[in-house]
């Protein structure tokens, strides 16, 4: 069974490839398909399209379709094209004539944008949520090791001491900033298309507020024509959240491997956390955290992957965005792993203690002995070519005290204030539950 079927009968081998996984992932959409169709089906009743007995009834089997979407016993029968195609199909089935009158006012479109803004907004909900648990490990193990100093880096030398407070509280909060970009995607993200029809409206009088409020949208997108370009840039919107994630992990998980080397030797993993050598029986290897690293990088490429498939295409739907759902559904499932085991990981992680002992971090605080000088009353330039001079020559004698104390320094993290940046960051979130919003639209005539 086809929507658009009028008795055409396309080749096999055309729709199999037109065709192509989408029924793997039209199963994912489902539930917001059989959401959407009810909100749309009591749209129609309240413009007098249909009566509201007709849409009670409706409403009622649609339910029952929901239930059985999220409880995934419902599939794709052979033959039919899409998910959009099977509803309607069990509708008019189950109730004859008045399932065929749920397409009233919508197109394949409008249909299949719902399905995804609903999908994504749940599905970034989900995102954030592993990404605050993960900054929110990382704070517990910057506390714990907030005192423990290590050296830090630029060019790759060794620069200036750090401490395991500053840097994994340092992960943690750029995974807030995270979020608070994620902010901005989920808004446009919970923007309504339904009533835009095929991009440019409908003669029907359908009532676009209305479903914007019965699925709990913040927002409609006004223009039809822009509610259809939206299909595209709401994929690349999302890769786009999915990098910054992504390539936040990716950074500590190089951190994480180089640390692990011998020579460095600033944080272990458990033995059973590592693998080993086929033939050096001493290794054992971050394979974890290096494939956290490659499948990470991958995903920053996401957003670059959607602009692939949409980057020259006019305004209008073309059946290019169907790949989308091809990249957009895998990346998701693949950062929720990532996320999932990171966190796992850095609950893990044994920390060295006695790092700066070593004579490799000599210098370490030279500009510790500079600001002493300054303190003294000589000129920062004149302190700074003072001390130069000394390690040259071999005079240098470092201590290992520092003074550390302003926000943001070994002295003083700042975890307190970063953890509430992440707070606020995720409470800024207007999330919707959606089952919620399907019981509400199964109880509609009740409260009526």
């Amino acid at each position: 069974m086809k929507l658009w079927d009028k008795e055409i009968s396309t080749e096999q081998r055309i729709l199999a490839f037109t065709t192509g996984k989408d029924p793997v992932y039209d199963l994912e959409l489902a539930p917001y398909d059989v959401a959407g169709s009810m909100a749309h089906t009591i749209m129609l009743a309240e413009a007098g399209l249909i009566g509201k007995e007709e849409a009670a009834k409706l409403v009622g089997d649609l339910q029952l379709l929901y239930q059985q979407a999220r409880e995934g016993r419902l599939t794709l029968e052979p033959g039919v094209e899409d998910i959009h195609s099977q509803v309607e199909m069990m509708l008019t089935r189950e109730l004859g004539d008045l399932g065929k009158k749920i397409h009233t006012g919508r197109s394949r479109n409008d249909q299949v944008m719902v399905d995804i803004k609903l999908f994504l907004r749940d599905e970034i909900k989900k995102v954030v949520g592993e990404t605050r648990n993960l900054a929110k490990v990382l704070l517990r193990q910057a506390e714990v090791y907030s005192d423990v100093m290590m050296p830090g880096y630029t060019h790759m030398q060794v620069a200036m001491p750090s401490s395991f407070g500053l840097w994994l509280g340092g992960y943690a909060e750029a995974l807030a900033d995270d979020l608070t970009y994620l902010q901005g995607i989920h808004s446009v993200v919970n923007q309504n298309p339904l009533g835009s029809a095929a991009g440019f409206g409908s003669s029907f009088p359908v009532n676009r507020e209305l479903t914007t409020r019965l699925l709990g949208f913040e927002n409609m997108h006004i223009s039809s024509v822009n509610a259809q370009m939206n299909r595209g840039k709401t994929e690349w919107y999302v890769g786009t959240g999915i990098a910054g994630v992504a390539s936040t992990l990716a950074r500590f998980a190089m951190d994480a491997v180089l640390f692990m080397g011998q020579n460095f030797g600033f944080i272990s993993l458990p033995p059973e956390l590592t693998t080993g050598s086929s033939i050096m029986p001493h290794k054992k290897n971050p394979d974890v955290l290096e494939l956290l690293r490659a499948k990470c990088n991958r995903l920053t490429t996401v957003a670059s992957e959607v602009s692939s498939v949409t980057g020259n295409l006019i305004s209008g739907y073309h059946r290019d965005f169907q790949v989308l759902k091809e990249i957009i559904h895998p990346a998701l499932d693949e950062l929720y792993g990532c996320l999932e085991m990171m966190q796992y990981v850095v609950e893990q992680i044994q920390v060295n203690e006695k790092i700066l002992e070593d004579d490799t971090y000599l210098y370490i605080y030279s500009v510790e002995e500079v600001n002493k000088k300054v303190k003294e009353g000589i000129p920062f330039r004149d302190a700074y070519q003072q001390v130069a001079s000394d390690i040259d020559k071999g005079r240098y004698r470092p201590g290992r005290d520092h003074a550390y104390t302003h926000l943001g320094s070994i002295g003083n993290p700042g975890l307190k204030e970063i953890e509430a940046k992440l707070d606020k960051a995720y409470g800024s979130f207007r999330f919707i539950n959606t089952e919620k919003v399907v019981d509400a639209l199964n109880n509609y005539y009740e409260k009526s």
